[in-house]
């Protein structure tokens, strides 16, 4: 076995005596819950705007209707073209809402974290450990993993959060907010193109889309275009918001608890002790 650096030792317990302090102190926990608050808005929001454009799409879905304006065969198809975006707001929906869970889940691991109890007995755990170290003995492994976990369930959480929140703002806030832009201008778009809502409320269906396709010639083309690019831009936003938010639910939290994980270990791995 190498022999130890005292240096090495005292680093340890420093770092140990600082996140004991800091576990009383509780400086993470106000930082963590507003970026799980900002988090769990961002996620309703977004569902809101999902149901909203879903609503929507399935009002414009029902206007598919054969005419024959001018003497020319018309047939609508709204509903085929619609049809695979609102599958996806669905489902970016149903995320949405998973997401808004998964906060309010963070939240509750994060008070019970900085609970004093939790404290208490990593402060107990914490010395114990600190003795040992500081006279070159060798702890039982029971007694390192138990501070190991003790840590994570302190810290990792507030730290994962900050961490993950911090890597949003750098590279996918404006992403995220570009992507929520589109879906508000897709559903007021389908709003405003589709044939049962163009012309005035107090006709009938059939009229209104017979208004839409014959009274301005050619303008029910562009409207329907309309509706095409709106759906095919709508979808490649929603895929991206899904993206943004499994990265900062799941992924980016993920990945740091385990980066916390292994750095806490491997450093009370190598704190000197004596055989």
């Amino acid at each position: 076995m190498k022999p130890i650096r005292p240096t090495g030792r005292v680093l340890a317990i420093v770092l140990v005596a600082a996140m004991v302090v800091c576990a009383w102190l509780g400086p993470l926990e106000a930082a963590a819950n507003r970026r799980i608050d900002a988090g769990l808005q961002r996620a309703l929001v977004s569902f809101a705007v999902a149901r909203t454009l879903n609503a929507i799409i399935s009002v414009a879905q029902g206007t598919e209707v054969s005419l024959q304006p001018l003497g020319v065969g018309v047939n609508l198809t709204v509903g085929q073209v619609l049809d695979p975006v609102n599958d996806v707001i669905e489902t970016f929906s149903t995320l949405m809402l998973v997401a808004s869970v998964a906060f309010g889940i963070e939240k509750v691991l994060v008070a019970i974290g900085a609970h004093w109890a939790v404290s208490l007995v990593l402060t107990g755990v914490a010395l114990a450990w600190a003795l040992l170290a500081a006279r070159r003995l060798r702890s039982p492994p029971w007694l390192a993993q138990a501070l190991v976990v003790l840590l994570m369930l302190r810290f990792a959480l507030p730290l994962a959060t900050i961490g993950s929140d911090l890597l949003f703002q750098q590279f996918l806030a404006r992403d995220y907010a570009a992507s929520e832009q589109v879906l508000d201008r897709t559903a007021t778009q389908v709003d405003r193109d589709s044939p049962a809502t163009a012309p005035a409320q107090s006709q009938g269906l059939v009229d209104r889309i017979k208004s839409w396709a014959g009274a301005q010639g050619t303008a029910w083309k562009e409207g329907f275009e309309r509706l095409k690019q709106a759906a095919e831009q709508a979808t490649e936003h929603v895929i991206r918001l899904m993206v943004i938010f499994i990265l900062q639910t799941l992924v980016l939290p993920l990945a740091m608890l385990w980066g916390l994980f292994a750095l806490a270990r491997t450093v009370l791995r190598r704190a000197p002790q004596e055989r």
